[in-house]
């Protein structure tokens, strides 16, 4: 919902002058705090506020003292790439009690500060939504004990709170990810890449034990982004009998050829009589039913540690910045609320309402009533407990339906981290749905030239982990073979079409579409998911790819910062990929604290450059940090002020204050292992695509034979805001610059302004796009899958 013109420029009408905000982090830590705390303090500066750091969580806002100390812009310098939490985190007792509680309100009260930003779980929240409810009596007993002015009351009547929910477990209702989960997903995919190689070596079972004592998101999500055998998580304990068919099920595996099996535990399942489910007793099952060579690994507090993965650098800091803006809005009667993220969108909700509903949550699971657990966690768990089952558990061949359709899958463009779990996802849904399924190798090159064959489920085994394409991907597009490619269609009855690609696809698609008039070949369903590093396709907010392309650039920035950690001041002018697309240089400064990004999307000139160059120099004058700040430029970012020209600009013009380096990243952003994000995504959207490829196919088998000619039969499946939607291709024509290959408008965009705020550069920002309350029970769509989103 739109907010009024007159909130545009928010620092000319949300001034925070006069406000004092505290900052604190409380319960477990968790990757990416220390990035919503640098938010919330330099926003809060950046408006005119007093800031507040609070250390020991809601400990020393009871002791006070040294505890609570002011906030200075450096003072959060260097701390976006460090995991944990730099301002500390405690259990606190005290403040459960009411004395506890007077204590910390005298503590407040007394440096002025009644604007508070809690990170942390549902108890932290919880904790502060109570605080806020005693606030006027807790000033009263104040004055009667002669602890503070009676003027004060009047003058800070009101505490406001708002939260932002750091927990690695994802178990708080009312937001799709917690601050701290993806980087909880990365340690464990990387233990289970890592797992795989000796598993296969000695031919061994592996059951992993993740964190999740109430919530099994972790193991879901894991099991889902590795492709794990059986995954057992306290949401939806297993049937009884499931012990014979998990043995079946690894049984079964082993002998088409696999030589290793993953079994994923949370830490709290439990089996359909509340009795938990150990990890050893998993590995004494194993052992005892099937003889297997059988190794228990238990992650632990592993999850919690290393550095904050780029969407949580991302989140934790769109997350901050939004509970400043939250907070300056409130008034007396606000209720306290959690800033959060649906779908691609900051929303807030009201704490108490998300509390309740985690709570309703647990009230479930101990009654049983477990279907209920699983929707009450939110469509995006639900959805994806849903897709494991689909691809996990194979049924037997007299149980699937018979279709009789064929269908092609093929990867067309520059290769992209998370292509191979989405072919992996298509064939298995396709297969589960009856179809035949093929694959294309080397896309449309490899189509003309007849590399195509039938691909079976367990071909695609192991698949989700691997970069690159294994199916081979070209850039090449289909007009020039149009008719050799109608002839492969016809020999092998190619019913449906389903592309993993980038702009290429997208030009593809628009071409097999015009050329339904030639050939009826070309009259059958057509879909298209977005697979680039660029994240450049119209129709989609996000790419499969992207993500690994940006924790490619965050971990480099990392490693050279830690390389020019003990040098003089230093400034590196880092090119990123993206073509014209500006998505990788933009939203990479963002994780990894830039200065500035340079991209074609929006156009700068001399004066600027000089401008910036000028900043930069005024702040490595005058900033105690030493090391360096990364300046992100997009590859065609502009024709004649190249990265070469912006480095030697900068050299020459910072000579005595600062040195500079230049660092171009190339291909290393296309390789590597996808990220769990880029695994989840690619498996969730091709799922989503092949049952709507199921949909026409049916609808469109006419008189013994497929014919789809319509334009909503030839569509790009993307994510939208809060959706994910199927768009014909050719209405997205209007929404596309062919010429440089990136849509017309572009949602990242708005992040740019917060890029500058926190580089402490003055600019406007448009708040009409920020979080509006709503209601926890009804902030998601019916077709949501948001939890794909950033």
């Amino acid at each position: 919902m739109a907010q009024p013109d007159s909130k545009k420029i928010f620092f000319e009408n949300l001034s925070g002058a006069g406000k004092a905000i505290a900052v604190l982090t409380s319960g477990g830590d968790a990757q990416g705090m220390n990035g919503a705390v640098r938010a919330v303090v330099r926003m809060g500066l950046y408006v005119g506020a007093k800031v507040y750091f609070i250390h020991e969580g809601y400990q020393g806002m009871v002791d006070g003292g040294d505890n609570i100390k002011e906030a200075t812009w450096e003072s959060v310098s260097s701390m976006l790439q460090l995991g944990g939490t730099v301002i500390g985190s405690a259990r606190c007792k005290e403040f459960r009690t009411h004395e506890g509680r007077l204590k910390a309100a005298h503590n407040l009260v007394q440096r002025g500060i009644t604007n508070l930003c809690v990170i942390g779980g549902d108890g932290s929240l919880t904790g502060a939504n109570l605080f806020k409810e005693e606030w006027s009596g807790l000033l009263n007993e104040l004055v009667e004990q002669g602890l503070i002015e009676a003027d004060a009351v009047q003058k800070y009547s009101a505490l406001h709170i708002v939260g932002m929910v750091g927990s690695i477990d994802n178990d708080f209702c009312g937001t799709d990810m917690t601050i701290g989960t993806d980087s909880a997903l990365h340690r464990i995919i990387e233990v289970v890449d890592a797992i795989m190689t000796t598993a296969q070596s000695h031919q061994r079972t592996f059951v992993l034990e993740v964190m999740g004592r109430h919530c099994g998101y972790l193991a879901l999500v894991s099991g889902l982004a590795c492709g794990a055998d059986w995954v057992l998580i306290p949401e939806m304990p297993p049937e009884d009998g499931w012990e014979e068919k998990m043995c079946q099920k690894l049984s079964a595996t082993r002998s088409r050829g696999t030589r290793l099996n993953i079994i994923i535990v949370a830490e709290g399942a439990i089996d359909r009589h509340g009795k938990p489910i150990t990890s050893s007793f998993v590995k004494d099952l194993v052992v005892k039913c099937l003889g297997f060579d059988t190794r228990v690994t238990i992650l632990g507090h592993v999850q919690r540690g290393g550095t904050p993965s780029a969407f949580d650098r991302i989140l934790a800091s769109r997350m901050g910045v939004e509970a400043v803006l939250a907070l300056l809005e409130t008034t007396a009667n606000t209720p306290a609320c959690v800033v959060s993220l649906c779908g691609n969108q900051s929303v807030r909700v009201p704490l108490m309402e998300c509390v309740q509903m985690t709570q309703e949550v647990q009230k479930a699971m101990d009654q049983k009533r477990f279907e209920e657990a699983v929707k009450l966690r939110g469509r995006s768990f639900e959805n994806n407990l849903k897709t494991y089952k689909l691809l996990a558990h194979r049924k037997p061949e007299s149980e699937l339906p018979t279709s009789n359709f064929n269908v092609a899958v093929l990867n067309v463009g520059a290769p992209a981290a998370g292509m191979n779990a989405a072919v992996r996802s298509a064939v298995r849904v396709g297969i589960s749905e009856g179809h035949k399924m093929f694959a294309v190798s080397d896309g449309f090159e490899g189509f003309y030239k007849g590399q195509i064959k039938e691909v079976k489920w367990g071909d695609v085994g192991g698949w989700t982990g691997q970069g690159g394409s294994l199916l081979g991907t070209k850039r090449t597009l289909p007009a020039k073979h149009v008719e050799k490619i109608a002839e492969q269609m016809r020999k092998h009855n190619i019913n449906a079409l389903l592309i993993i690609g980038g702009f290429e696809a997208f030009l593809s698609l628009l071409e097999l579409l015009t050329a339904r008039g030639k050939y009826d070949e070309f009259c059958v369903p057509m879909v298209m998911v977005p697979a680039t590093v660029s994240n450049n396709v119209p129709g989609s907010d996000l790419s499969i790819g992207a993500d690994t392309a940006l924790n490619a650039i965050t971990t480099t920035c990392d490693r050279i910062k830690q390389s020019a950690s003990g040098t003089k001041r230093r400034v590196f002018i880092i090119e990123t990929m993206g073509g014209y697309c500006g998505y990788l240089a933009t939203v990479g400064g963002l994780a990894s604290g830039a200065d500035a990004a340079y991209i074609y999307e929006e156009p700068f000139d001399i004066k600027e450059l000089q401008a910036n160059v000028e900043h930069l120099t005024e702040k490595m004058k005058t900033s105690i940090q030493r090391g360096l700040l990364p300046l992100m430029t997009n590859e065609n970012c502009n024709e004649n002020y190249t990265t070469d020209f912006i480095y030697q600009l900068y050299s020459e013009e910072g000579r005595g204050v600062f040195d500079c380096r230049k660092n171009v990243l190339g291909h290393m952003q296309q390789g590597g292992a996808p990220s769990p994000f880029d695994r989840n995504f690619g498996t969730k959207i091709s799922a989503k695509a092949m049952q709507w490829v199921s949909k026409k196919l049916v609808e469109t088998f006419r008189q013994g034979r497929v014919f789809a000619n319509t334009e909503d039969s030839c569509c790009l499946l993307g994510m939208r805001r809060r959706t994910l939607v199927f768009q014909p291709v050719v209405q997205l024509k209007d929404e596309t610059d062919f010429v440089h290959r990136i849509p017309k408008e572009q949602w990242w965009l708005k992040l740019r302004p917060l890029m500058k705020i926190l580089a402490k550069y003055k600019t406007s920002y448009d708040v009409s796009d920020s979080g509006q309350l709503e209601h926890v029970v009804h902030n998601r769509p019916k077709d949501s899958d948001a939890s794909v989103a950033m």
